[in-house]
């Protein structure tokens, strides 16, 4: 039988192939896609042809390249990545499909236990967060207003790094903060989650955002609103936001005991003065961080564990008295140089397979005398380690190591060790993922006279904040659907390097001390941490899809 919808089976654009109306509302309707000539599946989003007019379709337009900047700043933001207008003139843009269930379908159930309340609500703040420190426009950053924060527009999705992955959707009534765009507008929102000054028409700053945080919060743990009127009006709901005050969580859930900095916290969203509420979703953060490490270990212990136990073996001990396990050193001094490869400065990423799992390695090949120097004047090497990400236009880690010893490198630059890491591939994915959990690694190097075994092994160790920043890449990596070339990111990541390397070795340099003395070892350890922590070190710009952080 035919399909009463005449949109079923098109094909949109030469690319999309349109299998299943999956959602509609008033700002139009969502198809689930299927790339035509990649495959994959897309959500597409159709303006409803009801508001086809000049303005709609420049807000749309709008809409569509906001999205698209801020799915690039934060993996909890819903991410675009086309747009345009189809062969009946309507606009719409494709976006990631997502399989999952909105926040709203959960709580339909019945309402959240506070581990995963913590989870969703955390992740749901850091997008919001990325969405309040802005975008870049026409070189000025433009913080953004979600304006319909509500459980319908918060998606949770299973994820096999993060257990639940918590993205923010449709930021169709987004606005951006410009200096010469007028604030005061019609009421545009839900009116259940709009804040009171929202209800009024007033100019709107990010703790509109948080007074809706705040609804949705109680509601996820109580299944009730914390105001509410039986007139569903406008009028209303005006009262009941400006006037009314939130009831107790005693009152709606009398069993539901929590924690008072938690109940203090949604109670300052909801104040009906912004002035009142949080400053900034970084300090709804804070709170959240501290109970989210109490309550939710368990569960997060618990996910890794189901996680584990799907691709464990179990081995059956050997009687007798075992020989101990070689270390990791060990395991990586009895290393041989790949035949594969030839026998060169080149740097490549290698997993070494042991007892305990994998380890995941660098190998380096340099001049002989420059390894001795590095054994015998350890004390004198300084190292830097660092990852920087691209996901646009095509997903990629450039992984990076310098080295700089103050006898061998005195009047050079420092060593630079780089490689390459795929996002897009089972490789670059699984070893990305590997340095995550691992929080370190090691170099293993080779004479370039003597190339067959490691001669020295160095282990360098990853920042908590950068490891788990490279999970978010992972998950990022994995769903990304743009078509760039890999060359393209790997030059933009070269260029960065490049912009970095005179400051990085200057307070390489530095850790010498002045006029080559060498600084006091606990003095240089504090300094070394701070260049490895980005303290001392230049930040880099957030251009499209770029993820900074330092070990």
């Amino acid at each position: 039988m035919a399909s009463a919808d005449p949109n079923i089976g098109r094909i949109l654009d030469d690319r999309y192939e349109l299998i299943e109306l999956v959602g509609k509302g008033a700002m139009g309707r969502v198809y689930l896609a299927r790339h035509a000539k990649l495959g994959g599946a897309v959500a597409v989003k159709f303006l409803s042809q009801t508001l086809l007019s000049d303005k709609m379709r420049e807000r749309f337009f709008t809409e569509a390249q906001t999205c698209a900047h801020l799915g690039q700043e934060s993996i909890h933001i819903v991410r675009v990545s086309d747009f345009g207008v189809d062969r009946d003139d309507i606009p719409f843009y494709v976006m990631e499909y997502l399989q999952g269930e909105s926040l709203s379908a959960l709580l339909s159930e019945e309402p959240l236990a506070l581990p995963r309340f913590l989870s969703i609500t955390r992740q749901t703040c850091l997008g919001l967060k990325a969405a309040h420190e802005g975008i870049v426009l026409n070189g000025k950053r433009c913080p953004i207003i979600h304006r319909d924060i509500k459980p319908s527009n918060i998606l949770v999705s299973p994820d096999p790094t993060m257990g639940e992955l918590t993205k923010v959707l449709d930021f169709g009534i987004a606005k951006l903060i410009q200096e010469d765009a007028s604030q005061t507008q019609g009421f545009m929102g839900t009116l259940a989650y709009a804040s009171p000054e929202q209800m009024e028409g007033q100019e709107l700053t990010h703790r509109s955002d948080i007074y809706s945080l705040g609804i949705v919060m109680f509601q996820s743990l109580t299944g009730k609103l914390p105001v509410y009127t039986d007139n569903h009006t406008f009028g209303g709901w005006y009262k009941a936001h400006r006037s009314m005050p939130p009831r107790q969580v005693s009152e709606v859930a009398a069993h539901l005991k929590l924690p008072q900095s938690l109940t203090a916290l949604i109670y300052s969203c909801l104040e009906k003065k912004p002035e009142n509420r949080p400053a900034s979703m970084a300090e709804i953060i804070e709170g959240l961080n501290p109970l989210e490490q109490r309550f939710g270990a368990g569960r997060q212990i618990g996910l890794r564990l189901r996680n584990l136990l799907k691709t464990t073996t179990v081995i059956k001990p050997v009687e007798g008295d075992p020989k101990p396990a070689p270390s990791p050193e060990d395991l990586c001094l009895l290393q041989v140089w790949p035949k594969t490869k030839p026998n060169a400065r080149i740097v490549f990423p290698q997993k070494i397979k042991t007892s305990h799992g994998d380890l995941p390695t660098l190998w380096v090949m340099l001049p002989k005398a420059e390894i001795q120097e590095l054994q015998v004047s350890r004390l004198y090497t300084q190292v830097y380690r660092n990852f920087i990400c691209t996901m646009a236009p095509h997903p990629m880690v450039m992984w990076l190591t310098a080295l700089h010893n103050r006898f061998y490198h005195s009047d050079q630059e420092a060593r630079w060790l780089t490689c390459f890491l795929d996002l897009k591939s089972n490789h670059g994915q699984s070893f990305t993922q590997l340095l995550a959990e691992q929080g370190e690694y090691r170099v293993l190097f080779f004479a370039l006279e003597e190339p067959l075994r490691c001669v020295h092994v160095l282990t360098t160790k990853i920042n908590k904040a950068q490891c788990s920043l490279m999970k978010q890449w992972v998950v990022s990596g994995r769903s990304w659907q743009g078509q760039g070339q890999p060359s393209a990111s790997k030059n933009m990541l070269r260029s960065e390097l490049e912009r970095i390397k005179p400051q990085v070795q200057k307070n390489l340099e530095s850790l010498t001390g002045i006029d080559g003395n060498r600084v006091p070892p606990a003095m240089r350890m504090i300094a070394l941490e701070m260049l490895n922590r980005g303290q001392s070190t230049p930040r880099a710009p957030r251009w499209a899809g770029l993820g900074w952080g330092t070990s």
